[in-house]
């Protein structure tokens, strides 16, 4: 009996070392991010981290906020282009704006959306700022040959808060 308590507190004496090692080790490797999270802007930092990996991931796709997208929506200079699930697409979208879901995607040379104009203008949007899809689906569209495409980066939910049209039809 003896041993199987001396064992016990070992054990657990391990596991606490192991724990603080670990917690020590993360604040060491994550520095920055608890320095902007005590001065309270983590999410500022977190912000600027995610552009910078999108303007080296996604180049070549231009990005819209919201006022350009309502303006070219208004202008009706672009077709808008849903890369949200068809489900979300079905129950609200921007007016106009026809749906090109991920699973789709692979696809894409022999959809519809092949036989237009390909220096039409397309403006891309899923569903909120921290989505990457519309930016994946604008890179996708430029490789097939869309020379005009723009990643509305703000989202369907920053559309639909401003109160900018949107439909139910297809």
């Amino acid at each position: 009996m003896a041993i199987k308590c001396v064992t016990g507190r070992h054990d657990f004496f391990l596991a606490a070392c192991l724990l603080g090692l670990a917690v020590i080790l993360g604040v060491m490797f994550h520095w920055p991010l608890v320095q902007a999270s005590l001065r309270g802007n983590l999410t500022t930092l977190l912000d600027q981290k995610r552009q910078e990996r999108r303007e080296v991931q996604f180049q070549g796709v231009k990005t819209l906020d919201l006022a350009q997208a309502f303006q070219a929506w208004q202008e009706k200079k672009a077709l808008f282009v849903d890369a949200r699930k068809a489900d979300e697409y079905q129950e609200l979208h921007v007016q106009g704006a026809i749906n090109v879901p991920q699973e789709t995607w692979a696809e894409l040379n022999s959809s519809e959306l092949m036989k237009m104009d390909r220096m039409r203008e397309l403006v891309v949007y899923c569903s909120q700022e921290s989505c990457d899809d519309a930016l994946k689906l604008g890179k996708k569209l430029r490789e097939v040959g869309f020379e005009r495409v723009l990643a509305f980066t703000g989202g369907f939910r920053a559309w639909d808060e401003a109160g900018y049209p949107a439909d139910t039809s297809r």
